[in-house]
């Protein structure tokens, strides 16, 4: 097997991840105040996309602990049958890796740094890997689908994978 593929991580922005779904982040030019000027409410920061059989857009939280190091990348998932988006509850930095096509590959996929205060939506069908944190506890509230039908697909990489090179 060929050594790995070196998976080097930038900073997560919108332009940078808008072919594998929306960066969830507050900004504060797109808010307003409600709730008698008491609250600002930053509005409509992802569309969530489900379909299939008796589908329903729910919430979790997910508690993640960090991967042994190096971090290697074997495989990756996706969710054919809606979106799925991850919301960091602490302001802890965490990775997120993706690729596209039918056959990802090691050496297509691409690497995220986020911080604490950004999260992500993958978009329906777009590869990813599963939670990897960097603290020792980190939760997220997850918003995806439940339903009938298959909304899970993985797939290991056979010949090569990738190692994160961590800031």
């Amino acid at each position: 097997m060929p050594d790995p593929f070196v998976l080097r991580p930038i900073p997560l922005t919108a332009e940078a991840f808008a072919p594998f779904g929306q960066v969830i982040e507050t900004d504060y030019e797109k808010s307003y105040l409600i709730n008698e000027g008491t609250t600002r409410r930053f509005h409509d920061l992802a569309q969530v996309d489900v379909t299939g059989e008796e589908a329903e857009v729910i919430l979790s939280i997910f508690r993640g602990t960090p991967r042994a190091l190096p971090i290697t990348i074997s495989m990756l998932e996706r969710h054919p049958l809606g979106s799925q988006a991850f919301i960091p509850m602490h302001p802890d930095p965490w990775l997120i890796v993706v690729a596209q096509g039918e056959s990802p590959t090691a050496e297509n996929c691409r690497a995220f740094f986020a911080s604490g205060q950004q999260g992500v939506q993958y978009a329906r069908n777009i590869w990813h890997h599963p939670l990897l944190v960097l603290a020792p506890l980190q939760e997220f509230l997850v918003v995806d689908r439940k339903g009938k039908g298959n909304n899970l697909e993985e797939r290991w990489f056979k010949d090569q994978t990738a190692v994160l090179q961590i800031p």
